[in-house]
C-alpha cells in the first residue's frame, strides 16, 4: 500500500472562498478584443511563454501574469497597453489596474495579494513583447476534446476552449491556490503552462480516446513533450522538466497546488457553460441592473414596462 500523501494544507476552507474568483477566470477564455481576437487567456499564454523564452524568471512571470489576469476579471481588455495608448498616464494606468485587482482580490491570501499588486507595476516597465516558442501557436488553435468517457457520447459545449485557454487558467489558478497548500507558486504556474505540450502535435481525444490508445499513449506523450522541450533554451527546458514532475501525484505542496488548479479548471469550465445556459432575464434586470442607475434608468424601465418586456 502506498504511504498517505504528506499533509501540506495550511489554510483549510480557502478553496470555497476562492471559488467565485476562479469561476470568473473562465471569462478570460472568451473575452476578445481587436488586439487579441483569440481571447485574453490565449494572449496571456503567448505573453507568458514569450517572457519565459526570453529568459525572465518563472516566479516573476507567474506573479505578473496572475496579477494581469485577476485585474482583467473586472477590466477585461482594458489593460496597460490600451490605457497608455489612449493617453492615460503611467501613474493613472497603475491606479486603474490596481482598482481592478482590488475589486476581486478580497478572498486572496494577504501576502499574495500584496505581491500581485506590486507585480502590476512591472507591466508598466515592460519594454515590449517577445516571440513565444513555435508550439505556443499550435496550442492556441488546438481545441480541447470536451467531456468524454469510454463508451459514452462526447459532450461539446461551444465555443470550444483551446489548450492555451486551459493551460493559462490552470497556471494562474495554481498561483491563486498556492497559499492554501503552503506552496511556492513558480513551479505550479510553470506546470500549468506546460502540462499539455504534447497536444501541440497530438489532437485532444479526451479520456475516451486516450483509453483506446492504451499502451501507446504514454510513449506518444513523452516523445512529443520531449520534442517541444528541445525547442526551448536549455535552462528553461530544465525548469519545465522539473515542473512537469508535479503531475500525477500529490506528495508535495507544489504538486497539490498544480493538480488542484487543473481539477478546478476542468470542472469550472463546464460550470461556466451551465451557468450561462441557465441565465435568465430576471438575473439581468434585478442582479445586474441592465438598465443601469442614472438619469435615464426610470425612463428606460418605463419603456420596458410599456413594451411588456419587463417586468
Amino acid at each position: 500500500m502506498n504511504a498517505p500523501a504528506r499533509d501540506t494544507t495550511v489554510a483549510p476552507g480557502r478553496l470555497a472562498e476562492l471559488r467565485p474568483l476562479l469561476s470568473e477566470l473562465m471569462d478570460l477564455k472568451r473575452i476578445r478584443t481587436p488586439d487579441h481576437p483569440d481571447g485574453l487567456a490565449a494572449h496571456g499564454f503567448r505573453r507568458a511563454w514569450g517572457a519565459l523564452a526570453a529568459g525572465m524568471d518563472p516566479g516573476a512571470v507567474a506573479l505578473q501574469e496572475t496579477a494581469r489576469a485577476v485585474a482583467a476579471v473586472r477590466l477585461g481588455g482594458l489593460d496597460a497597453a490600451v490605457l497608455q495608448r489612449t493617453g492615460v498616464s503611467s501613474r493613472d494606468t497603475l491606479r486603474v489596474l490596481r482598482r481592478g485587482l482590488d475589486a476581486v482580490a478580497g478572498p486572496l491570501d494577504a501576502t499574495l495579494r500584496e505581491r500581485l499588486s506590486q507585480a502590476l507595476a512591472g507591466e508598466l516597465e515592460s519594454t515590449g513583447s517577445f516571440t513565444p516558442p513555435a508550439f505556443v501557436e499550435r496550442l492556441v488553435h488546438q481545441p480541447r476534446a470536451g467531456a468524454t468517457f469510454p463508451g459514452r457520447a462526447r459532450i461539446l459545449v461551444p465555443p470550444q476552449e483551446g489548450h492555451a485557454d486551459h493551460c493559462y487558467a490552470v497556471a494562474v489558478g495554481a498561483v491563486l491556490v498556492a497559499p492554501r497548500f503552503g506552496a511556492d507558486p513558480a513551479l505550479p504556474f510553470l506546470a500549468g503552462l506546460s502540462h499539455h505540450l504534447f497536444n501541440a502535435e497530438l489532437p485532444d481525444t479526451g479520456y475516451a480516446g486516450e483509453a483506446l490508445l492504451a499502451d501507446l499513449l504514454e510513449p506518444l506523450m513523452q516523445g512529443l513533450t520531449h520534442k517541444a522541450l528541445a525547442s526551448l533554451p536549455e535552462r528553461l527546458a530544465g525548469d519545465v522538466r522539473q515542473a512537469l514532475k508535479l503531475a500525477g501525484h500529490v506528495e508535495t505542496a507544489e504538486a497539490r497546488a498544480f493538480n488542484a488548479a487543473d481539477a478546478l479548471d476542468r470542472v469550472l469550465e463546464l460550470d461556466a457553460h451551465a451557468r450561462a445556459a441557465g441565465f435568465t432575464l430576471r438575473q439581468a434586470m434585478e442582479e445586474l441592473e441592465l438598465i443601469h442607475p442614472g438619469p435615464l434608468q426610470a425612463f428606460g424601465n418605463g419603456v420596458l414596462a410599456e413594451a411588456a418586456v419587463w417586468p
